[in-house]
């Protein structure tokens, strides 16, 4: 259940959620499991969709949507890395854009993360 208050003079709505699971699980088990699930949703689909607008991708013959899924995935990746200017993911791909210095910047930081 979740419920949402507005201060800009709307109404509040209240809202559902249904899970199912197999297992038994406590209040507290249950909860961890349901803002894992969230936490994955909000931290890297969300990026995907607003930064890399994945949702709008028009590839669909063969492996083509999941070569591209891996190399946004890599890309989020390399950028979340850097740590050397504050700014968010789109920020950061539109500051790699129009300068290779820094796009070079992410790239090596993200090849140096590996080792």
């Amino acid at each position: 259940m979740a419920i949402n208050y507005q201060n800009d003079g709307k109404k509040a709505s209240l809202e559902y959620r249904y899970y199912i699971s197999s297992t038994k699980l406590t209040t507290e088990q249950f909860g961890k499991a349901a803002r894992g699930h969230w936490g994955i949703e909000n931290n890297l689909h969300w990026v995907l969709d607003t930064a890399m607008r994945e949702d709008n991708c028009q590839i669909y013959r063969g492996d083509g949507a999941e070569n591209i899924a891996r190399l946004r995935h890599i890309g989020v990746n390399m950028i979340k890395i850097d740590t050397s200017r504050k700014a968010s993911v789109r920020r950061k791909q539109r500051m790699a854009a129009m300068d290779t210095d820094y796009l070079e910047a992410i790239f090596l930081a993200g090849c140096n993360s590996i080792e």
